[in-house]
């Protein structure tokens, strides 16, 4: 057999980090954006195989997506391929226990599942299957009747889930995420009772539940025992993404150590609302005694070095962090730009227009991207890159105009456009309270006869307001963009009875009414939509409209992990970034300077930080409509600008005027 062989180049922290002696106790790898982790770790487990002769059945490899495990799976097997000498044609070797925590714990629960008083073919729920079975029980449980509004299911599954992941009292999780339900402690308690003894009277678990009988089954000797054998070497990537149960399990697996590796940047733990917290991977080395070693690495092969000087600029501001600097040996000689442009649909015109000038240059679109805070922050420049004509795909969510409420909206004013639009007659009659699937059907088959109309009593109050609104958007007094002020007006309250997270979804509906104001007319903009409707878009999306190119438009959360040439963030202001609803405590505003940093860190070559000065905002009570003026992001304060070419192009600037010389003049 031929000797082995190094397949893959290490720079000499990667090359520490992988050859660190597993007896010598735990070791943390702090690998900064870019640094190379994965292959690190993938090597890191080659090396212990190659080396210490540690049996492949013998190491747990536990990643956060099942396409990491894949990938991780290939990476270690063509190492091993390529460094044992194992002929090509053969198939590379493979980590039996590489997989998701929640992939690992279910195999290991299937297993011992009659040790465990587990039926052998228990059900896993999915999230669908687990919201279906929480309503039931809602329901069942009369939780859904009543005076007082209680939780939809899909939000008191949300409540379930953060109390088993971070092990918190159901009161803390409530204060922190859900005050609103402070006064439904004992109801939702009383749920939660119901909906375990729901799944397992129907042989389920959730997927929180296969993490909670894991760390259970931790809590036990023997088992625990079991396992500590079984696995001799821990090893676990993105550890900044852990939440409580899933380092009580790591930690349960190695109470001293041995064997463990976990890797992971502080800088990029965004996931908080997953239940993730910082303090893991910050305070991991302390678990130990003697504590874990630490390792950085610090040299990044992905952005250029102007690039990478104000991001570390803007990481350094934290509060708390592994201190390190990325460095890189590839030249550039662009800083970043920060732009301050007039408004958000200059912002979306000056985007527009920097990509198809870089796509001339030739840079496919693909190698492009544009990254934002929230979903909604992309609607104007969605309907700039529709209206050009540019194809793009969206991730982190729907495109804005697919979204229900901004949909219900639109109906409303297609609805008073049309007094034909059946469908949209039916969208709208859906929202009025106390109109049943009869009434709505009966409303649609003649949606033009508003007078003939005869609701049920339920709903003569509900259907009186609508009717009221619609015969005012079809009168001659109405005015745009008036008339969707009115129309969100009369929207407000159904979407507060009928989402949880209405507040959320109000935001989406200010971006609308922006975007309105800059058409001349209610049939104008509406037209504009339909010969240009946008097209569906997830997480799955495909290529759109089968271009051969397209943009790519994310949110910062699903741009982690990503790299693309060129990079635009857009809203780098007080109120999306940091976003207004995530400044309650130093905590939320730090994990907010860390997605700008993530962000920031996406970009190989080119990067823009766009500032809109001026947002439109609705009058509901006048006519006409006001604007706000918003301050350049906390985390760019004047002291960083030398690290970026700061443009203003087109902002609004007061004139200079000569008061006393106009007045000498008059």
């Amino acid at each position: 057999m031929p000797s082995p062989r190094a397949s893959i180049e290490l720079n000499a922290r990667q090359r520490e980090a992988v050859e660190h002696d597993p007896a010598a106790g735990p070791l943390l790898v702090v690998a900064g954006a870019g640094t190379g982790k994965t292959a690190t770790l993938a090597a890191r487990a080659a090396w212990l195989v190659r080396e210490c002769g540690v049996s492949l059945e013998r190491m747990l490899l536990v990643t956060f997506s099942r396409r990491a495990a894949l990938e991780m799976q290939r990476r270690v097997g063509r190492l091993l391929q390529q460094d044992l000498g194992l002929p090509d044609h053969l198939p590379p070797p493979r980590l039996p226990w590489c997989g998701t925590f929640h992939g690992v714990a279910a195999r290991l629960l299937r297993e011992e599942a009659p040790q465990l008083g587990l039926p052998a073919g228990f059900t896993v729920l999915d999230r669908g299957d687990a919201e279906d079975l929480m309503a039931l029980v809602r329901q069942r449980e009369g939780l859904a009747e009543g005076e007082r509004r209680f939780p939809l299911a899909a939000t008191c599954l949300a409540l379930h889930s953060r109390q088993v992941n971070t092990r918190a009292p159901l009161a803390a999780v409530l204060e922190a995420s859900h005050p609103w339900c402070r006064d439904r402690e004992a109801d939702l308690e009383r749920l939660f009772a119901a909906y375990g003894a729901a799944k397992r009277a129907q042989r389920s678990l959730d997927f929180d539940d296969l993490l909670l009988a894991w760390w259970q089954l931790m809590r036990e000797p023997a088992y625990a025992e079991r396992l500590r054998t079984r696995f001799t070497q821990v090893l676990v990537d993105e550890v900044q993404d852990v939440n409580r149960l899933q380092a009580d399990i790591v930690h349960a697996l190695a109470p001293g150590g041995r064997g463990v590796t976990v890797v992971g940047d502080d800088a990029q733990s965004i996931y908080a609302f997953r239940g993730a917290d910082v303090r893991h991977i910050l305070d991991f080395p302390a678990r130990y005694d003697p504590p874990a070693r630490v390792i950085k690495l610090e040299q990044n092969y992905r952005s250029s070095a102007p690039l990478l000087a104000a991001s570390n600029a803007v990481i350094a501001l934290a509060a708390e962090r592994w201190g390190k600097t990325l460095w890189t040996s590839r030249a550039g000689s662009l800083k970043p730009r920060l732009l301050t442009v007039a408004d958000e649909a200059a912002q979306a015109e000056g985007v527009a227009g920097a990509v198809l000038e870089a796509r001339e240059r030739g840079l496919a679109l693909k190698r492009q991207a544009v990254l934002f805070r929230s979903a909604s922050h992309s609607a104007a420049l969605e309907f700039e890159l529709l209206r050009r004509r540019i194809p793009f795909v969206k991730y982190g969510g729907l495109r804005f105009f697919d979204s229900a409420h901004v949909k219900d909206l639109l109906a409303l004013l297609r609805w008073a456009d049309n007094p034909h639009a059946a469908l949209s007659a039916l969208r709208v009659a859906r929202l009025v309270a106390g109109l049943g699937p009869a009434s709505q059907r009966r409303l649609a088959e003649h949606p033009h006869e508003l007078a003939a109309f005869a609701p049920p009593r339920a709903a003569l109050e509900a259907w009186g307001e609508l009717r009221a609104l619609i015969e005012h958007l079809r009168s001659p007094h109405a005015r745009w963009p008036d008339d969707l002020a009115r129309a969100l007006a009369w929207y407000r309250p159904q979407l507060e009875r009928l989402h949880d997270d209405a507040r959320t979804r109000l935001a989406d509906l200010d971006q609308l009414v922006r975007i309105a104001a800059t058409h001349t007319s209610r049939e104008r903009f509406l037209t504009e939509l339909a010969l240009d409707p946008p097209q569906a878009g997830s997480d799955e999306a495909g290529e759109p409209l089968r271009d051969e190119d397209y943009l790519v438009l994310s949110t910062l959360h699903s741009a982690k992990g990503q790299e693309w040439n060129a990079v635009h963030i857009l809203g780098v202001v007080d109120g999306c970034l940091p976003a207004d609803l995530a400044t309650g405590s130093t905590a939320e505003i730090e994990e907010e300077r860390r997605l700008l940093y993530v962000g920031m860190t996406r970009a190989r070559d080119e990067l823009a930080l766009w500032v809109p000065q001026r947002f439109y905002v609705t009058q509901q009570r006048s006519r006409g409509d006001r604007h706000v003026y918003a301050l350049r992001s906390r985390f760019v304060p004047e002291a960083l600008l030398a690290h970026f070419d700061v443009i203003t192009a087109g902002a609004e600037r007061a004139p200079q005027l000569d008061l006393m010389a106009l007045l000498r003049d008059a």
